[in-house]
Formats: structure tokens, C-alpha cells, sequence
């Protein structure tokens, strides 16, 4: 999708925002590792929707500015903290922050990025064009979207372990590592803009919609994108043994014999591929592909919907371009 003129004004304020904080030299292997995080780049999708929403809301997009940057450093926090977890040695093709330092300084330099993504926050408490009572709810959604992100993480590291997850537990997993802080970027939004506790409900609906289609989307697209596009094989969560929406769907609706298949396959270290095809046949047997479809779908309807409650404007169509490209996309 290219980038029209409002992405690159918005776009431009953000990294300018980045580059400006006032970050120490000292101690280097504090702050070098916190530089390093915000350099190596990233969609920045999180900070636009803080701009957006407050755009949609009619106001000043300077006033969003502190919360796009808490956001967007606290994104970039989790992932330093991610790479860890998951032992990955590279983020967004370049070395992760404990592989290129170490997991002591990763996790220190992590600490202090949180910290500084809330000191952002003091911008609305030392304003006097906000109350008290705005005060309090920017900071009330930001530490909630927080908890709720730590508790997606913990529910995806204890489903590695469990035998049986249900789906309903996994839309409660990505509610929190994937929707929670794109509702809280928007809802902050709207707070900046002094909106309604109407709008900012309906902007934090919006982003928990689009954060379920999304991630549901990129389990279905595993199993059915083109491999040109999507950049692996068929059914490479499969052959990774992923608990995925879409096996999770199957085990449920599969009999004894299709569940034990499919258990088997996910727990083969090294499957065949023609067990990882019988597996998405099955799914495929059993209607998952086809509801999934519809799900996320549904999901998208219901954002542009929420979106429809807001004004025309450059804003609200920037929003609805993103939608359709999102739901559009098959990589």
C-alpha cells in the first residue's frame, strides 16, 4: 500500500518524536540498546492509530503526540522483552537486542524503555488544557492494555505445554498480544482530543475488532496464502507445531481418529508433508477454512461499522483505507 501525504506527515511526526527523546549517552549499555531499538525501525502502526483517532476526534495533533510515543515504545519494550522468551536472535532482520549485547542488558535496557514509555504520560497531568479526570483515564487505559498484553503472553507460553486449548482461550490470547494495544493506541487517541466516553469506547472497540481479524487472518492465510506472497510453505505453523485458531477449530470439530491425526502431525518434530496437506484437508473437510473466512470477516464488518459512527473526514478515510487494505491482504 503506498503511503499517502497524511501517513507521511504523521509518519514524519512520529520518528521526529522518536529522534527528540531526551535520552542519555551514559550508562551505554542502557541507553545504546534503547537507541538501537527505535532505529531498527518498524511499521509504526500503533502511533499512527494514536494520531488518527485523535484526528477522527477533531484535535490537535501535537496534544497526541506523548501518547503515540508511550505506545510505540512500550510496543518496541515487549519486543525486546519477546526476543528473549522465545530465544530469537534476530527482530525485523537485524540482531535482536540480547543477541547483539546480552540477556542481562536486553532485559535491563527493556526495563528502562517501560519506564520512559509512561514518563511520556506526564505531558497530560502538566497540561492545563487537560483534567484531572482525563489525567487519570490515559493513564488507567495504558496500564490496562499493559496487564492485558502480559496476560496474552502468558497464556500463549502456557498453551505450548497444554494438550487441549479452546478456542474461545485463544481469541482471549491474541485479545491480549495482539488487539489490546491497538485499542489502547486509538482509545488514547481519543482522550488527546478530549472525545466523549462514547468515542473513545467505540475507537477501543475499533481496535479490538481489527486486532482479532488480524491475527485470526494470519493464522488462516498460513494455512491457504500463496507461498510466493507469504514467504513460507503451506501450512507452516503446522509443520512448527503451532496451536493455531484454525487447528484448535479442527480438534474440536474433528472425530477420534481426524484428532489423533492431526495431534500426531503437530507433535512430529519433523512431519512429512504429506501428513501437514491431510491435516489442512481435514480442516478444510470439516468447514474451519470456510468459518474462519467468515469470522474474520465478520470481525472486519463490525469495524468499519464502529468507524461509520465518525465524521467524514481525512482521518476517517486514512482508518478505512487501512481497513480494506488489512482485509484485502493475502501475505
Amino acid at each position: 500500500m503506498s503511503k499517502t501525504d497524511l501517513q507521511k506527515h504523521l509518519l514524519a511526526k512520529i520518528e521526529n518524536g522518536l529522534k527528540e527523546l531526551d535520552l542519555p549517552r551514559d550508562p551505554k549499555t542502557l541507553y545504546e540498546p534503547y537507541r538501537y531499538t527505535l532505529s531498527v525501525g518498524g511499521k509504526r502502526i500503533r502511533p499512527m492509530l494514536t494520531f488518527l483517532a485523535c484526528g477522527l476526534c477533531k484535535g490537535d495533533l501535537n496534544d497526541a503526540l506523548p501518547a503515540a510515543l508511550a505506545v510505540e515504545i512500550l510496543h518496541n519494550f515487549t519486543l525486546v522483552h519477546d526476543d528473549i522468551m522465545d530465544s530469537a536472535d534476530t527482530r525485523r532482520g537485524e540482531p535482536s537486542v540480547f543477541k547483539k549485547w546480552n540477556e542481562n542488558t536486553a532485559i535491563l535496557s527493556g526495563d528502562a524503555m517501560f519506564a520512559d514509555a509512561y514518563r511520556q504520560l506526564s505531558y497530560y497531568g502538566q497540561n492545563a488544557a487537560f483534567s484531572k479526570e482525563e489525567y487519570a483515564a490515559i493513564h488507567e487505559v495504558f496500564s490496562k492494555a499493559i496487564i492485558t498484553v502480559c496476560e496474552g503472553q502468558a497464556l500463549d507460553m502456557e498453551f505450548v505445554e497444554r494438550k487441549h486449548v479452546k478456542h474461545e482461550e485463544y481469541i482471549q490470547m491474541i485479545a491480549g498480544k495482539t488487539a489490546a494495544l491497538l485499542s489502547a493506541a486509538l482509545e488514547m487517541g481519543a482522550i488527546s482530543a478530549h472525545a466523549s466516553p462514547q468515542k473513545r469506547s467505540e475507537l477501543h472497540e475499533l481496535g479490538y475488532e481489527m486486532g482479532i481479524a488480524f491475527q485470526i487472518q494470519d493464522d488462516y492465510l498460513d494455512a491457504t496464502a500463496d507461498p510466493e506472497k507469504f514467504g513460507k510453505r503451506p501450512g507452516g505453523d503446522i509443520f512448527e507445531g503451532k496451536k493455531t485458531y484454525l487447528t484448535i477449530l479442527a480438534l474440536e470439530r474433528a472425530n477420534e481418529e481426524q484428532s489423533a491425526f492431526i495431534q500426531d502431525t503437530l507433535n512430529d518434530n519433523d512431519p512429512k508433508i504429506e501428513n501437514v496437506e491431510q491435516v489442512l484437508n481435514v480442516m478444510e473437510t470439516l468447514n474451519v477454512l470456510k468459518d474462519v473466512a467468515a469470522e474474520i470477516d465478520q470481525h472486519y464488518k463490525k469495524a468499519f461499522e464502529l468507524l461509520n459512527k465518525f465524521t467524514s473526514s481525512e482521518y476517517q478515510q486514512e482508518l478505512e483505507k487501512l481497513l480494506i487494505f488489512l482485509q484485502n491482504r493475502d501475505h
